[in-house]
């Protein structure tokens, strides 16, 4: 080939290469899984559909010609028949229904020497009960955002234990389901944003100790949690591969390690869903 044409063929690879559709998950239509709906073209729609799973907005983006709607699940949704609503300018709102199916998850059974994160007294239970509304008002949030790609950057090199939706039981006393991932680290390695966004939250908290919480737009988050050192403030915006903070063990847990969090329209989803596949060596 000569030079000249190698340039043609490059750049044409080039092209064919940004006009390929946005990542998007797989579809996993279960309990802490994923919804993926196409749809259709909508001609002469610039601007994307409001789609609504229950009273929560979901994320809309384009992929190739097509709108496509990306949904959470709730962990304690049980399977069977669900929809979400289509609204476009000057049409008359519409449903899609889809089917989501049943899961079991596994138990999980943790000794914990700490009785205080076990068994909190009142002025802890108080703390609790704030952090908690505190978190959940900034996993309801939706700013809007164009959003091209999503396939999340694994945060931090380790193992990945599929500990997503386990029940758990502290001391032999049930808690709610486990709604994150936990990646083995050694203590003090580097974090990374897994995506662009800004930092909705960067504190410390009673059962997570140090957290942040990263929106990505469109109800789209990823949380950190037990975190040795934050690196990041509030309201700071961040690229994805941007340092964060170290691996720690505080808050409520046994060793090192990072819980990786993955929330679309205020619920948790397993994170394995969304995380980019890993690099061969």
């Amino acid at each position: 080939m000569r030079p000249f044409d190698a340039r043609i063929a490059l750049a044409l690879a080039l092209l064919v290469a940004s006009a390929a559709p946005a990542a998007i998950p797989q579809n996993a239509p279960r309990p802490g899984g994923i919804a993926v709906i196409p749809l259709g073209v909508m001609p002469g729609e610039t601007s994307p559909p409001v789609v609504k799973f229950g009273d929560r907005r979901a994320l809309v983006l384009q992929h190739g010609q097509e709108w496509v709607a990306i949904v959470g699940i709730p962990l304690d949704f049980e399977g069977g028949p669900a929809f979400v609503s289509i609204a476009t300018p000057n049409q008359p709102v519409t449903e899609h229904l889809f089917e989501v199916k049943p899961h079991a998850y596994r138990e999980q059974r943790l000794t914990v020497q700490n009785r205080s994160y076990v068994d909190p007294d009142p002025q802890q239970l108080e703390r609790i009960v704030s952090e908690r509304k505190l978190i959940d008002a900034a996993l309801g949030a939706w700013r809007e955002s164009e959003l091209a790609d999503l396939q999340l950057l694994v945060p931090v090199a380790g193992e990945q234990s599929p500990t997503f939706g386990f029940r758990r039981f502290f001391n032999n006393q049930p808690r709610a389901p486990h709604k994150g991932m936990d990646i083995a680290a050694v203590k003090g390695s580097s974090i990374l944003a897994a995506a662009d966004g800004v930092v909705s939250i960067a504190a410390d908290f009673f059962f997570n100790g140090n957290t942040i919480l990263i929106d990505h737009g469109q109800g789209l988050m990823t949380m950190y949690c037990h975190l040795d050192s934050i690196e990041v403030r509030q309201g700071g915006s961040l690229e994805k591969g941007a340092t964060i903070g170290k691996v720690g063990a505080t808050g409520r847990v046994t060793g090192a390690h990072l819980h990786f969090g993955v929330y679309l329209n205020g619920t948790a989803i397993d994170p394995a869903l969304m995380l980019a596949p890993p690099q061969a060596p």
